[in-house]
């Protein structure tokens, strides 16, 4: 079944408790077989949309070579496979990733640009990257947050990001997290071998 995967994005619901209404959610939609569909650009949510606008502004910014929305699947485990905000493609390769983060500019000052502080405060997207780099065989991915000044659709579609704006933070592999993540992804694993194909 074509909803027998794990993605980035699922990766809180996996690593949650068993018995959580979130793990048995992914769970549920892991075995429907139907493959959730998501237009960020049109939702009501103020937060989800205006990320969606400002990746493709920030897509502006970078070489030809990145392309947005890069999907990679995990050649030891099929069942995980994750798509990276934007890839660096030379001669047909993948070289690096990053992975944007928007945030409401009164909140984005108070982020400390060193490990440390994403793997306490943001742990979920530190876990994202992990799977990620997993699923990518990278050894680092830059995370970047860009800051939010408006909800307002006509001006984030014509904002310019500047450079200055961005805290840029590297995440490099860690494997005692890859680790607990391919650990959590086993079973799912065993219910697409047996059932997925």
């Amino acid at each position: 079944m074509k909803s027998m995967y794990i993605g980035s994005g699922d990766v809180t619901f996996l690593m949650a408790g068993t018995k959580t209404k979130t793990h048995l959610s992914l769970l549920t939609r892991f075995c429907s077989g139907e493959i959730p569909y998501y237009n960020a650009k049109a939702s009501p949510l103020d937060a989800c949309r205006t990320g969606a606008i400002l990746e493709d502004r920030f897509l502006l910014t970078l070489p030809e070579n990145y392309f947005p929305q890069y999907y990679k699947t995990s050649k030891e485990m099929d069942v995980f496979k994750c798509s990276l905000d934007f890839a660096e493609i030379e001669k047909g390769e993948l070289k690096s990733a990053i992975e944007l983060k928007s945030m409401w500019f009164e909140d984005i000052v108070n982020i400390q640009d060193n490990i440390e502080y994403v793997k306490k405060k943001h742990k979920k997207y530190y876990n994202q990257i992990q799977e990620q780099l997993f699923c990518s065989e990278l050894n680092e991915i830059t995370l970047i947050f860009v800051p939010v000044y408006t909800y307002d659709d006509s001006v984030n579609l014509t904002r310019n990001i500047d450079e200055s704006e961005l805290i840029k933070i590297t995440i490099q592999r860690d494997e005692n997290v890859i680790e607990q993540i391919k650990k959590r992804g086993k079973i799912f694993q065993q219910i697409k071998d047996y059932y997925g194909k």
